[in-house]
């Protein structure tokens, strides 16, 4: 069980620190740092910015994709090696853990990203003394983006099947020669009440760090809202903001594997150019695109993370 999660002063302070951070030109992340104290084997863990893994660091991996227009056999499943991403876990480093592969359905910027954002923030709002909460459907939608007018019976059945599709997720932690072994996944357990219209969530207490809310999540969702429909840009997005401020130029064959495309090269490259020019087109991205011999790059020159932001503040209102 999670024992003072994090504090209900706590939250409400942090909620009113990230409104000043959308008006702040200051960069520097914001990080709820004394979020819990965890008993386990007599020890107690307190996170730090230093060894904490934030929820951003799933965006590296592959794990949130465009949904595919054309479903190849290959299409319904993905496996993802996390064990650089994911190494510094409390319970990898107590347990010594390193092999960590994430497995499970093909997961959706335009859905399912939108749903776990949801649950990081549901667990950061009522995740104080247990690590089940329970809380109304429409206050779940809100934390997932969606305005008022889009929660209705297709919307419940969309989340319903995301947090099915989250909950297959699975996490496999492993020690070298797989002398220690632990299964665990996303979610322990996603409910939707149609009768009393709630979210009942449950998550794995070992993997708190996941749980954690921070003002990029918050930012991307702003973002993310102006990509509405655009999963490849979304999808785009969240990998540019997990790499270095000034990176190298992305080859276009980086960039396939990262949002995991499957239609053909030439469609490939289509797809990628046209989600540059929607990331271009918020004002977050500035980048030329230049081919090298036979392969395309992108060359990042500057990126706005909070591009016409206060166009968008009203997601943050959604938290008060």
């Amino acid at each position: 069980m999670f024992v003072n999660w994090m504090k209900a002063s706590t939250i409400h302070t942090t909620l009113q620190l990230v409104e000043k951070l959308i008006m702040n030109s200051n960069n520097s992340d914001l990080y709820l740092i004394d979020v819990l104290s965890v008993s386990n084997g007599g020890k107690k863990l307190t996170p730090s910015s230093n060894s904490t893994v934030q929820p951003v660091a799933l965006m590296r991996l592959g794990l949130f994709v465009p949904t595919l227009k054309r479903k190849g056999s290959d299409a319904g499943s993905v496996t993802i090696d996390a064990s650089n991403e994911l190494s510094e876990l409390e319970i990898a480093q107590a347990e010594g853990y390193t092999d960590i592969r994430i497995s499970g359905p093909r997961l959706s910027m335009e859905t399912d990203f939108k749903v776990w954002v949801a649950i990081i923030v549901s667990f950061s709002r009522y995740g104080a003394t247990s690590n089940s909460i329970e809380l109304p459907f429409t206050q779940f939608a809100s934390f997932a983006g969606y305005p008022d007018k889009e929660k209705t019976t297709v919307l419940r059945n969309r989340i319903s099947e995301s947090l099915t599709r989250l909950r297959g997720t699975t996490i496999s932690l492993s020690s070298k020669n797989k002398a220690k072994h632990t299964v665990t996944g996303l979610l322990q357990r996603g409910q939707y009440d149609t009768e009393a219209d709630t979210i009942r969530l449950q998550a794995d207490e070992s993997l708190w760090e996941l749980y954690r809310i921070d003002n990029q999540v918050l930012l991307q969702m702003i973002v993310l809202r102006r990509l509405a429909n655009k999963g490849s840009a979304q999808a785009l997005y969240t990998f540019i903001e997990s790499l270095p401020q000034k990176p190298l130029p992305l080859s276009f064959a980086r960039i396939k594997k990262r949002l995991m495309l499957t239609s053909d090269n030439a469609q490939q490259n289509r797809t990628i150019k046209k989600a540059i020019d929607d990331l271009q087109a918020t004002g977050y991205l500035d980048a030329s695109v230049i081919k090298k011999g036979k392969e395309w790059y992108l060359n990042i020159h500057n990126r706005n993370s909070r591009c016409k932001l206060m166009e968008g503040s009203d997601f943050i209102d959604d938290f008060s």
